[in-house]
C-alpha cells in the first residue's frame, strides 16, 4: 500500500474547494459525470483511431444511491485510470488530463471531451466527508486500484482487483449534505445538468409495458422493469438542420419546455464551425404584451453539458427573450463553469448570434410577409426592444420593423412615411404620427381622428413610449403623439375654425363652477370651439409628460413617479350640455350635471375608478329621478 500527500500549492485548498471554488454544492454531480463522459469518450476515440482493439460494449453511465451505506456512486466503463495515473491526474490537483490528452490526439475528434481545469473531481469534497475512487484502466495488463481521501491532503492508493475496466467513484455523503442522497434531488439534477449528454445515464429504474409472445404464440401485455435512462445523447441541436423537419423541432421545443403550451413561431438552427464552434437552435416564443418574460429560457450547454440558464453576456439582452439552446465549447468558463468570462470570442459569438437572428427576420419578411405580418403582434416587442438596445440590430430591422394602424393595414418604417407625408404637420413643419396605446380605451378619440382623415397607428407594448422616441430619430423630421394627447387634440380639430357660442365672459363665470370639482393640481380647464356633435368634455394629457413618465416607470427607475398626473379638461363650447349649465338655476342640481360631464370624460379615459365610480354609478340614477 502506498502513502503519501497530495501535491497541492497551499494546505487550505480543500476549504476552498468546499467554500469558494463552485458557487453551488449540487454542481458535483455535473462534474462527476462529466469526467465519466470524458472517460467514454476517450475510449470511443481510442477505438475509432485503432488504439483500442477492445469491444467498447456497455457505455452507460450508471449513478447509484445507497442510503443505508449514506453512498451517492458515478460508473463509467471508460478508459479508467493505472495507479500512475491516478498519481498524475488525482494526487496533482489542477493538472487537467483533459488538456494532455487533446494535445496528444489533435486532429481527431477530440470535440467531446469536457475537462478542462482538472478540478470537477474534487468537487465531491464539498458534499462528501470521504471519497473512493476504484479504477482499471483499458490497458493490457492493468490492476485495479483504489483510492481513498477523506478530504485532508491525507490519501491512501492501493491495489486492488478489478474485472472490468472504468471508473466508480463512491462518495460518502456527510451529514449537512443527506438531501443528495434523495433519490428525487439526484434525478432533478440529472435533469438539470445531464438531459442531453453523449453518453447514456442511468439512474434507477422504471416500468414499461410491452408486448410478448406467449406460449401459445398469442401477443399479450406484459409489465418489464428496465434501467430508467435519463438523457438524450442526440438532442435535435447536435443533428444536421438538413435532417430535421419542422415536427422534429416542435418536438425538441416541447422536450425543453414541457410545461408550455404555445408552440413557437419559428426557429433559427445554428451551426458554425469557423472561426469558432457554435451549435444550437433558438426558438421565437409568442411574447406576451405585458413584458413579464422569464430571461432564463436559453440554456447554455458545452460539449451538451448543461452550464447555464444565465446567458447574459454571450447574448444581447434583447435576445434573452427568446428560448433555445446553444452549445460552444469556445465559451471561456470559469473555474466552475458557472460563470461566463468576457473575451474576444464571446464577443464574436454574441455579433453572429445577432446577425443570425436579424437574417432569420428578414428572410421571413422577404419571401413571406404575409406569414410574417400574421405573427407581427407576438414579435413586435421583441424586434422593438431590439431596435432600441442594439444599433447593430437596429440598422437591419429597418427593413422588416413594422408599423400597424387601427385599419389592419401594415407598413415599413419607409413605406409608412410616403403614406402620411402629405398629412399633419406642425407649425415647425414636423409630420405629426398619431397612434393609440390601446385602441378600445382610446375608441372615442380615435374615431375622432379618423372622422377627420388622420391615420391612428397602434403602438401599444409596454416599451412603445421608448420605441416612440427612436422612431423620430429614424423618420425625419416625426414627432409622434398619442390620439388623447393634447398636441393630437388641437391637432384633429386645427380646421374647426368655428365660431363660439359662448362669450369670454361665459367661460369665465363657468370656470371656476368647473374647477370645483377638479383637484386643480392635476387638471387644467381650457375651452375649444368644437361641432356640436363632439363630446361636451374631454380629458387629455401633454405628451411629454406621459411619455417620461411611463419610460422613468418601465425602466424601475420611476425617477418621476412622485410628479403628479398632468390633464387637461377640454370643454366643448358649442355643445348644447355646457351652455345649458349656465341658465341652470339649481344651483345643486348644476353641481351634479356638472360632475356628471366631468366623470363622464373621466371614464371615457378609463381614470374613473373606485368610490368616485360608485358615485358616478348612484348619481346617474339620481338623475334620471330628477
Amino acid at each position: 500500500m502506498q502513502k503519501g500527500k497530495i501535491n497541492v500549492q497551499t494546505e487550505n485548498i480543500f476549504p476552498i474547494i468546499k467554500k469558494f471554488l463552485y458557487s453551488d454544492h449540487e454542481i458535483f454531480l455535473r462534474e462527476l459525470i462529466s469526467n465519466a463522459v470524458d472517460a467514454t469518450q476517450k475510449l470511443r476515440t481510442l477505438a475509432s483511431v485503432g488504439d483500442f482493439k477492445g469491444e467498447v460494449g456497455d457505455a452507460r453511465i450508471e449513478v447509484k444511491i445507497d442510503k443505508k451505506a449514506k453512498t451517492l456512486t458515478v460508473s463509467d466503463h471508460g478508459i479508467g485510470m493505472t495507479g500512475e495515473e491516478v498519481e498524475q491526474y488525482i494526487n496533482q490537483i489542477a493538472f487537467s488530463s483533459a488538456e494532455e490528452w487533446i494535445n496528444k490526439y489533435k486532429g481527431k475528434d477530440v470535440s467531446q471531451v469536457i475537462g478542462h481545469f482538472g478540478l470537477g473531481f474534487y468537487s465531491s469534497f464539498m458534499v462528501a466527508s470521504k471519497v473512493e475512487l476504484h479504477s482499471k484502466s483499458y490497458k493490457k495488463n492493468s490492476k485495479g486500484v483504489k483510492w481513498t481521501c477523506d478530504g485532508s491532503p491525507e490519501f491512501t492508493l492501493e491495489e486492488k482487483p478489478r474485472k472490468t475496466r472504468g471508473t466508480d467513484v463512491v462518495l460518502h455523503i456527510a451529514d449537512d449534505s443527506a438531501e443528495f442522497l434523495e433519490e428525487d434531488r439526484v434525478h432533478g439534477l440529472l435533469k438539470k445538468y445531464c438531459k442531453f449528454l453523449p453518453v447514456e445515464i442511468v439512474f434507477g429504474t422504471e416500468e414499461e409495458t410491452v408486448k410478448e409472445k406467449d406460449e401459445k404464440g398469442e401477443e399479450k401485455e406484459v409489465r418489464i422493469t428496465k434501467p430508467r435512462v435519463i438523457n438524450n445523447t442526440k438532442p435535435a441541436w447536435t443533428q444536421r438542420p438538413n435532417d430535421l423537419k419542422e415536427e422534429d423541432y416542435k418536438n425538441f421545443y416541447r422536450e425543453l419546455y414541457p410545461l408550455t403550451f404555445d408552440e413557437p413561431l419559428f426557429n433559427i438552427h445554428l451551426n458554425v464551425d469557423f472561426p469558432f464552434t457554435l451549435t444550437g437552435i433558438l426558438y421565437f416564443p409568442k411574447v406576451k404584451q405585458n413584458f413579464e418574460v422569464q430571461r432564463d429560457k436559453i440554456q447554455l450547454y458545452s460539449n451538451q453539458v448543461f452550464v447555464t440558464d444565465s446567458v447574459e453576456g454571450i447574448v444581447p439582452d434583447f435576445l434573452t427573450l427568446l428560448h433555445g439552446v446553444l452549445d460552444s465549447p469556445d465559451i471561456p468558463l470559469n473555474v466552475s463553469r458557472s460563470f461566463l468570462q468576457s473575451d474576444n470570442n464571446v464577443k464574436k459569438i454574441s455579433a453572429h448570434i445577432t446577425k443570425k437572428v436579424a437574417d432569420k427576420l428578414e428572410d421571413i419578411f422577404n419571401e413571406k410577409r404575409e406569414e410574417f405580418e400574421s405573427k407581427w403582434d407576438d414579435i413586435k416587442i421583441f424586434i422593438e426592444y431590439g431596435m432600441i438596445s442594439d444599433d447593430k440590430f437596429r440598422e437591419r430591422a429597418k427593413k422588416f420593423c413594422l408599423l400597424k394602424n387601427t385599419d389592419g393595414k401594415f407598413f415599413t418604417l419607409d413605406e409608412y412615411r410616403d403614406h402620411i407625408k402629405t398629412q399633419q404637420t406642425d407649425k415647425d413643419k414636423k409630420v405629426i404620427h398619431i397612434y393609440t396605446s390601446n385602441k378600445e380605451e382610446q375608441h372615442a378619440f380615435v374615431e375622432a381622428a379618423k372622422e377627420k382623415g388622420y391615420d391612428v397607428l397602434i403602438l401599444d407594448t409596454p416599451i412603445d413610449s421608448h420605441f416612440v422616441n427612436m422612431l423620430e430619430t429614424e423618420l425625419e423630421n416625426a414627432s409622434f403623439v398619442r390620439v388623447d394627447a393634447e398636441v393630437a387634440d388641437k391637432l384633429i380639430n386645427k380646421d374647426d375654425e368655428l365660431p363660439s357660442k359662448l362669450s369670454q365672459e361665459q367661460k369665465d363665470k363657468l370656470k371656476p363652477i368647473l374647477e370645483k370639482h377638479l383637484d386643480v393640481k392635476q387638471y387644467q380647464v381650457a375651452f375649444e370651439n368644437l361641432s356640436e356633435s363632439e363630446q361636451p368634455m374631454m380629458i387629455t394629457q401633454p405628451e411629454f409628460m406621459r411619455r417620461m413618465k411611463d419610460m422613468s416607470a418601465l425602466g424601475g427607475m420611476n425617477y418621476m413617479g412622485n410628479l403628479p398626473n398632468s390633464y387637461m379638461l377640454v370643454v366643448n363650447s358649442n355643445h348644447r350640455l355646457i351652455g345649458s349649465l349656465l341658465n341652470e338655476e339649481n344651483e345643486e342640481l348644476r353641481d351634479k350635471q356638472v360632475k356628471q360631464l366631468i366623470d363622464l370624460a373621466l371614464l371615457a379615459k378609463n381614470l374613473l375608478k373606485g368610490e368616485n365610480l360608485t358615485r358616478f354609478v348612484q348619481r346617474s340614477v339620481d338623475l334620471f329621478n330628477c
